[in-house]
């Protein structure tokens, strides 16, 4: 429950970082759900590399 609880946490900090970089550079600003699936998708794949490696 905790992990579940982290990631959540950890992929709105995520989103908040990468929109506030993109502001700062003057990039297009991607939105926040986009970038948080994206984050927790990347996590559960690394996360699941990490399980078959063992």
């Amino acid at each position: 429950m905790e992990g579940l609880l982290s990631l959540a946490v950890v992929a709105v900090l995520a989103a908040f970082a990468v929109r506030w970089a993109a502001g700062k550079l003057r990039l297009p600003v991607p939105g926040k759900s986009a970038v948080i699936i994206i984050f927790v998708l990347v996590a559960l794949a690394m996360w699941g590399q990490d399980i078959n490696g063992r």
